[in-house]
Order: C-alpha cells, then sequence, then structure tokens
C-alpha cells in the first residue's frame, strides 16, 4: 500500500512539464554575477508564473537576500518581508503571474533545500524548485525541475519529504524569440553558415544524448554490482524508453526488401531497410561531396603550380633581357 501511495504521489508531478523563459535565466545569471560571481555561493529568489495546468510556466522571477553558512548547511537566512513587499509590487505590474516556487543556482540540491522549500509552503501549497546551472560545464539544458513529496517508507517508519525530479524545457514567446535572436546575433560567428550551424547543434544534441546515456549505463551497473539498491520506479521507466526504441534487427532467413526475389517483403524489416536506405542516401552525398571538394583541391594545386611556373618563366626572361641590357651597356662603354 506504502508503495502505490509514494508512486501515486510521484505520478501527479511526473505528468507536469515545467516550461522556462529565456528571461528568468537571464535574470538568474544576472543576479549570479552580481551577488556570488568568482565565489562557492549560491544565489535564491523566487520564480512566478502559472502553475495551473500540467504544463508549468515560469515567466519571470526576482531575486531575494539569502545568506548560509558554508560550514554548517542548516544554518541560513531567507528575508521573508523582501519576498511579500516585492510580491506585491508584482502584482501591480501583472496579476497573471503569482509566485509559484523558487530557485537557486545549485548545481546541485543541497541539505537545507527542504527546509526553505518548506518555507515557501505559505505562498503557494507546492512551491516549485528550479535549479539553474549559471556555468554549465556539461552538455544540455541549465535547468533542473523538482517538487517535494512525501516519501513512505515501506518499514512502518515515518514518512520524509524527498524531492521528485520534473522535466524541464525552454522555450519563449514570439517577443522573447525576437530579443533572443537580437542577442544571438552578436555572439554568433557571422562568417559561419547555416550548415555549419546546423552540424554544430546536431552534434552538441548527440553529445547530450551520448552522456545522459553514459549516466543511464553507470546506474545499471551500479545496481548489477549491488552498489545502489534496485527501484523498480526507474527499471520501469527505462523499460519504457527501451519499448519505445525501433527494433531494426533483422531476424535470420529473412529476405530484405533490396533484394531480387519475387516473394513478399516482410513488414517488420521495412524500418530498418528504410533507415538503412536514408543512411546509404546520406552517406552517398558526403560521399560524392568529398570527392568534389578533393577534385577541386586537385585542380587548385595544379593552376597553382602552373601560374608558379609561368612567374618562374616571367622571372627568368626578365632577368635574361636585363643581362643583355648590362652587356650591351658596357660594350657601348668600352667603344
Amino acid at each position: 500500500m506504502s508503495t502505490t501511495a509514494t508512486s501515486a504521489n510521484e505520478l501527479t508531478f511526473l505528468d507536469k512539464t515545467v516550461v522556462v523563459s529565456p528571461l528568468v535565466l537571464l535574470s538568474v545569471v544576472d543576479h549570479y554575477n552580481r551577488v556570488a560571481k568568482d565565489s562557492k555561493k549560491r544565489v535564491v529568489g523566487v520564480i512566478l508564473g502559472d502553475n495551473s495546468t500540467d504544463t508549468i510556466k515560469v515567466t519571470n522571477s526576482y531575486a531575494i537576500p539569502f545568506e548560509e553558512d558554508d560550514k554548517n548547511p542548516s544554518v541560513w537566512f531567507l528575508d521573508h518581508n523582501f519576498i511579500d513587499s516585492m510580491g506585491e509590487m508584482f502584482k501591480k505590474i501583472n496579476a497573471k503571474e503569482k509566485l509559484i516556487g523558487w530557485y537557486h543556482s545549485g548545481p546541485k540540491l543541497k541539505p537545507s533545500d527542504l527546509k526553505i522549500n518548506d518555507v515557501f509552503r505559505r505562498y503557494t501549497p507546492n512551491p516549485l524548485l528550479l535549479i539553474v546551472d549559471v556555468q554549465p560545464r556539461e552538455v544540455g539544458i541549465p535547468t533542473d525541475a523538482y517538487f517535494a513529496v512525501d516519501d513512505i517508507k515501506n518499514d512502518g517508519s515515518a514518512a520524509e519529504k524527498t524531492f521528485v525530479h520534473v522535466p524541464s524545457v525552454i522555450e519563449a514567446e514570439e517577443a522573447e524569440e525576437i530579443g533572443v535572436e537580437h542577442l544571438l546575433r552578436d555572439i554568433r560567428d557571422q562568417a559561419a553558415g547555416t550548415l555549419s550551424l546546423r552540424v554544430t547543434q546536431t552534434y552538441q544534441s548527440l553529445l547530450g544524448l551520448h552522456q545522459k546515456l553514459r549516466e543511464i549505463a553507470n546506474y545499471l551497473d551500479k545496481v548489477y554490482q549491488k552498489k545502489l539498491p534496485i527501484n523498480h520506479t526507474i527499471l520501469g521507466k527505462l523499460q519504457n524508453v527501451f519499448n519505445l526504441l525501433p527494433n531494426l534487427a533483422q531476424p535470420s532467413g529473412t529476405k530484405s526488401i533490396l533484394d531480387d526475389s519475387s516473394s513478399s517483403p516482410d513488414k517488420s524489416n521495412e524500418l530498418a531497410t528504410a533507415f538503412t536506405v536514408k543512411t546509404n542516401d546520406e552517406l552517398m552525398v558526403i560521399y560524392i561531396s568529398t570527392l568534389v571538394r578533393a577534385i577541386i583541391s586537385f585542380h587548385d594545386l595544379i593552376e597553382n603550380k602552373l601560374e608558379n611556373k609561368k612567374l618562374n618563366e616571367k622571372n627568368s626572361q626578365s632577368k635574361n633581357t636585363d643581362a643583355l641590357l648590362s652587356d650591351d651597356k658596357k660594350e657601348s662603354i668600352d667603344e
């Protein structure tokens, strides 16, 4: 019963998605650069938005005074009066944006986060914790969202609060997209073309996918070596991910659609053949492009050698004419 209750409580939050506005990221980075740059401190603030639906929109934020002891994480200070006064002013500007949680610059969860989260329960029933990594060193989005839920123990002990990770994305409205595009124009290399930008973005995405797969492999290896306990919820979600992957393996004895036999193609291999044909087409384009580049390079090399040969001939002719002119001058002087 306890396991069912815990999983049901978690599923209510796992169905939600957090959409973070780029304005919030800019505000958090500005807050960090003003207060805690070149230090190990973290900054804390309030996030505003709408949490009435399964898609939680984080549209605005503001910084709040926060201090904590580096040696003792349980000692910290949060200014409640500042939150109240700033909340009233933001209501006058935009009443639709309400307090839905808080943020800190992390980059990971801290032991005092549960206690700080309890403080924000006086403003909203289920506060959202948004961790923004202001100095990302890994590939991926710099945000992590969490909700605090009751972790009911199977052994009958007292329930404790724990954080549940909620998927988050970064999206902008039309006006924000225009502003972000103008900012990126100053940062982006103007010499780089659209193709190079797409290749770079694809490469970054593949790096992020490789990092996530490596984390999954490390977790499963630790579970297999009994260094970590078995969590059926995590294993169930991994199984769902694997079930969504297409089966590209062709069973033995089956013939491909590309075979010349008159037998009807196997429907289970159509997807695998489609992937193969698409990959072969793309690789053929890359191969032809490489050949064309090599031919052009050889052509330029030959042209360069011909031009150098012509220049050398002109230089040698000019030297011969200069030598003849000098000999003529000497003969005239001797006469």
